[in-house]
């Protein structure tokens, strides 16, 4: 764990290995120490750099910008900080937009994108995460600090998890399919215990996702990224942002590739850390990293891409084959 002082606050990261830079950007309420089931596997050929976001872990946690968009010009400091000007970018859940965000922001920074159980791409996520963005429902958070707290909630997660499905009741309705990522999720409501932590989470949360779900997409200007590799992995019982967003996100993101882990929820890396780590040793090995070209990029801004609205929510994809739209607002007009 290393120590960066920026703009006048604490930036906390972990850094290992050698070799071409592999940036590692954590999800909401979460910290760099995620990413502990792969760092030291990445870091046999690469240099592993995995930040604690801005409110997050060892950083400090001020009262300050949360935003998608402030979060990547917090990596943009930290990575010249430590001189690296072109990275692979490795993002889960929130930190899937942060990386998607830093691309449109910095393109000529980014030589690959790998998003994992990303968040931004249609309004689904979690019923919890929507309801701890109503009014007062943040300050009952502070209950964790209660001594033996933690204890009885873990208690409770592990006795739901282990109930068995209801007879007549299809497996997402049993209370073991929503408890997928148990000891995750309580890994990360410890680290919330505190004041500070829980007013950043506050903040961050309602920057992204409201009582409707998530109101920041990546689909506008997902074909933005035609010059840059792109690796989609999903768990396929991602219970905080559902599978679907996979196959969205893939019909959206030309070029992209999608690799799915099946029966694992939105901890991918940390349910099967040696798949993860060798398949993103082999999409870095196997790419030609990306080329900024600004003419290029003006041309893509120009021209843009025909939208295509998915249902009743204005959600929009770029760029689709024929082919591609058709599925995807099948996908989309399922689930209304």
């Amino acid at each position: 764990m290393r120590y960066r002082t920026i703009h006048g606050y604490r930036r906390a990261y972990r850094i290992a290995g050698s070799g071409p830079p592999i940036v590692l950007v954590h999800g909401i309420g979460d910290n760099s120490s995620t990413w502990d089931p792969i760092i030291t596997r990445l870091a046999e050929h690469y240099t592993v750099i995995a930040p604690d976001l801005l409110g997050h872990g060892f950083s400090d946690k001020p009262r300050a910008d949360y935003s998608v968009a402030a979060f990547a010009n917090g990596l943009r400091d930290l990575l010249w900080v430590l001189g690296h000007e072109r990275v692979t970018l490795v993002g889960h859940s929130l930190g899937g937009g942060v990386a998607m965000q830093f691309c449109y922001q910095y393109p000529s920074m980014v030589s690959r994108l790998v998003l994992v159980s990303a968040g931004g791409v249609t309004r689904d996520v979690s019923p919890a995460l929507r309801l701890a963005t109503l009014p007062g429902v943040g300050s009952l958070l502070g209950l964790l600090r209660v001594p033996g707290a933690m204890t009885a909630l873990d208690t409770a997660a592990k006795a739901l998890a282990a109930t068995p499905a209801l007879p007549g009741r299809a497996a997402p309705l049993s209370p073991s399919r929503h408890l997928t990522d148990r000891s995750d999720i309580v890994r990360i409501l410890r680290d919330l215990a505190p004041p500070d932590a829980r007013a950043a989470f506050g903040r961050t949360l309602r920057s992204a996702v409201d009582w409707r779900g998530q109101h920041v997409s990546m689909l506008d200007r997902a074909y933005l990224t035609a010059g840059i590799p792109v690796l989609i992995a999903w768990g396929t019982a991602d219970t905080v942002i559902p599978y679907r967003h996979a196959e969205i996100a893939h019909a959206a993101i030309t070029g992209s590739l999608l690799e799915t882990f099946d029966g694992c929820g939105h901890f991918p890396f940390r349910d099967e850390p040696d798949r993860f780590a060798a398949l993103v040793d082999d999409f870095v090995s196997t790419t030609v990293p990306g080329t900024f070209d600004p003419r290029a990029w003006r041309k893509m801004l120009i021209e843009g891409a025909d939208p295509v609205v998915l249902g009743d929510q204005g959600e929009q994809l770029s760029a689709l084959t024929r082919a591609e739209i058709a599925e995807a607002m099948a996908i989309e007009l399922s689930a209304n």
